[in-house]
Order: structure tokens, then sequence, then C-alpha cells
């Protein structure tokens, strides 16, 4: 593959992005539980489920494919 050397810092990037979504959702879950709307909240909170139960997995991933050789 061409630029396999990119993937790696490609894939950190992205998770980056993912972590800091996550943040900025849970965020906004909060606000929305503030104003009244804990059912909304709840949701919110579950589906960002997914990423903390992956985060470790992606996490050790990165460093095995960020290690030098």
């Amino acid at each position: 593959m061409v630029h396999a050397d990119l993937l790696p810092s490609l894939l950190f990037k992205i998770n980056e992005n993912q972590i800091a979504l996550q943040a900025a959702i849970m965020e906004l879950s909060n606000w929305v539980e503030q104003r009244g709307s804990a059912d909304v909240s709840d949701n919110v909170r579950g589906a960002l489920e997914t990423i903390e139960r992956n985060e470790e997995f992606i996490g050790m991933s990165l460093a095995i494919l960020l290690a030098p050789e």
C-alpha cells in the first residue's frame, strides 16, 4: 500500500476527533438535561457508551501502530 506509514497518524487524528466530538456531545447532553429533557439526555449518553466501550481498544491499537519497529 502506498503511504502505509500515514495510516497510523491518520487513525490517531480520527481518534482525536472522535474524543473531541464525544466531549462536545456530552456537554450538549448535560445542557439538555438541565433544561428538563432527561429522556433525550439519557438517549444521547446511551449512544456515547459505544465510543467509551471502544476507546481502550482503539488506544491500544494506535499505540501498537505508532510504536517504532
